[in-house]
């Protein structure tokens, strides 16, 4: 779940590639003389439990009632957010940080649903390590990957605390294995509790954890988010309705069924660590709806409070309109 920020400057010539996946525009179950309409999904990482709302949508078929063949792949070279907004993908799974950071660079991508309802983040370390607040991350060494955004949140949260940033060292261990990482090169770390933080319980690994939204209400923004770009999104809204549809199916089913959802995913991704996997599932499901009147929905103060927290941190190239970052128009009424 590792963010990626760097922008492609060739998106503005990429653009203009034509949008896989069009087919009829027909709501409903499509009949027998509707061409089925291939659509690709990006995830942001590997295949986990933020990811199920999709694996379930294609295990029970919700996508095929609307027509739609859902192919769901792995980041590949570039970026999820950067291969969404060249075409590559019509959809993807991306974060509230990465959108903003995209169209303050004007690249046209818009977050059309809240996988969760709150961030589920947050920074962990070994219980003998005494690390309790960010006023005990001084002179201990932060285990990140090396993005402006993650140092930024680390040096606010500190400063919010009375700490002074500069006595923390930070280290890049990019993709490496967390529990390695805090075994041997590194005090505390910024995970998502629903998996990492999951896996430490059953490894047996005592944690302290401090969650970014209990920290500084504007850190409680929306990690992650479906994204798609404009071009898709105007080209093609049925397809956006359609697509949709069946993920809030697919998250709303988890939401309610964590157990047979951790079985469908893993009977789409047998990779995965069963116990982790139904652990970790027991433990998201209630949090994808959460208080939210329906899945996805995305509130326009969590988008404009983040914005002008990256703003203030400089954290952005530019001006973002929030109304143009995110939409709620495309989900499912309930």
């Amino acid at each position: 779940m590792k963010r990626r920020v760097a922008w492609l400057l060739v998106f503005f010539v990429a653009a203009a590639a034509a949008v896989a996946g069009c087919g009829s525009k027909k709501e409903g179950v499509p009949g027998p003389e509707v061409k089925e309409r291939k659509v690709t999904v990006m995830l942001d990482w590997t295949p986990n439990t933020n990811h199920t709302g999709l694996y379930v949508a294609k295990e029970k078929g919700f996508f095929s009632e609307k027509g739609l063949a859902v192919d769901i792949v792995q980041p590949s070279q570039g970026g999820t957010t950067e291969l969404v907004a060249t075409g590559r993908a019509q959809f993807g799974v991306s974060y509230q940080e990465d959108v903003t950071m995209a169209r303050a660079s004007g690249v046209p991508i818009v977050s059309l649903a809240a996988v969760v309802q709150h961030n589920t983040s947050g920074f962990v370390s070994k219980k003998q390590a005494n690390i309790t607040s960010p006023e005990d991350f001084e002179g201990k060494r932060y285990g990140g990957w090396g993005s402006a955004s993650e140092e930024a949140v680390l040096k606010a949260v500190m400063e919010k605390a009375g700490a002074d940033p500069k006595k923390t060292k930070i280290i890049n261990i990019g993709t490496s294995d967390f529990f390695t990482a805090i075994n041997r090169d590194i005090d505390f770390a910024w995970i998502y509790y629903a998996w990492t933080g999951i896996e430490a319980e059953l490894k047996g690994v005592p944690l302290n954890t401090i969650m970014l939204k209990d920290l500084d209400p504007v850190l409680d923004y929306y990690t992650p988010v479906l994204i798609s770009s404009e071009q898709t999104i105007q080209s093609d809204p049925q397809l956006v309705r359609d697509f949709l549809d069946a993920v809030a199916r697919g998250y709303l089913f988890a939401g309610e069924n964590p157990d047979a959802a951790a079985e469908l995913l893993l009977k789409q991704v047998p990779e995965l660590n069963p116990e982790l996997v139904k652990s970790s599932q027991r433990w998201i499901s209630p949090r994808y709806k959460d208080d939210a009147g329906r899945w996805g929905e995305q509130k326009k103060e969590v988008w404009v409070n983040y914005a002008g927290w990256m703003e203030r941190h400089s954290l952005l190239p530019g001006r973002v309109e929030v109304e143009k970052a995110f939409t709620n128009d495309y989900l499912p009424a309930s």
